[in-house]
């Protein structure tokens, strides 16, 4: 599912077997893309199991600028949070062996 910061994205369902990378498309979020079609979000189903090439790393904003993560895991399963929260960010992946999400952080 595309998070409501994309509504105004064009965008499709993700399809099994898509290569996709993160990408900023300028609404105040990142999502996934297809390197082939870097303007139309991919749009994952909530607990669709993601695979990545290499570790992710993640990037938080705080008072003292931006800090870089490193997750040490390749797989994820993409949740959705928050969901009574309006006008907050929804999407996040969900790492092994670990209670919390990276929710709109990835880079």
């Amino acid at each position: 599912m595309c998070d409501y910061s994309l509504h105004t994205a064009k965008s499709r369902p993700a399809k099994v077997g898509d290569k996709l990378v993160t990408r900023n498309f300028n609404t105040g979020t990142r999502g996934f893309a297809a390197p082939e079609d870097a303007w139309t979000a991919v749009c994952v189903l909530p607990g669709t199991e993601l695979a990545f090439a290499k570790e992710v790393r993640s990037m938080r904003i705080g008072l003292f600028g931006c800090k870089m993560k490193k997750v040490e895991h390749t797989t994820a399963i993409f949740r959705q949070i928050n969901k009574n929260e309006p006008r907050t960010h929804h999407d996040a992946l969900e790492f092994p062996e670990r209670a919390d999400c990276a929710s709109d952080g990835l880079v």
